[in-house]
């Protein structure tokens, strides 16, 4: 299906977590999250759940989950999530902030990345994103990302 008709699909029909799920793999086909595997676990009004194999793709050259790549699945995640229920038609959500903290790495296993809102505006939407080694449950990250919602025309 091409990107116009599945943005089309995305927009027209009514969000649900089946449809998203449905159609993650059309969603990140030829982006970044395709590139690195990741995929939608679960998401709702408020959270978004995103997973990733750990693999050389991730990695920084001491063999430790690059720090950069933590921060594409945390803005990946909240700038996704802003989508939830957007007529992106109308308006998309842009990143304008992203700060965050790194506390551990990870070298092998699946990351969890756990976004969940803030508070949302009109005009904002703030998340706050956990990117975690799901094996052990440890924190690695903690993202915080501010998306702008930009009037299209």
């Amino acid at each position: 299906m091409a990107k116009a008709e599945v943005l089309r699909r995305f927009t027209e029909e009514e969000s649900s977590e089946a449809l998203w799920l449905e159609m993650w793999d059309e969603l990140s086909a030829g982006t970044a999250l395709e590139v690195h595997g990741v995929e939608l676990v679960s998401v709702d009004d408020d959270t978004i759940v995103l997973s990733m194999p750990m693999g050389p793709h991730a990695l920084q050259p001491f063999g430790l989950l690059h720090g950069g790549v933590s921060m594409l699945l945390g803005e990946s995640a909240a700038s996704m999530h802003a989508g939830w229920k957007v007529d992106v038609r109308e308006r998309v959500p842009v990143g304008i902030e992203i700060s965050g903290s790194h506390m551990r790495s990870a070298t092998e296993g699946m990351i969890l990345v756990r976004g969940r809102v803030l508070r949302r505006s009109r005009m904002l939407i703030h998340h706050e994103v956990v990117i975690e080694q799901a094996e052990s449950g440890k924190t690695l990250s903690v993202i915080r990302v501010t998306n702008l919602y930009k009037q299209l025309g």
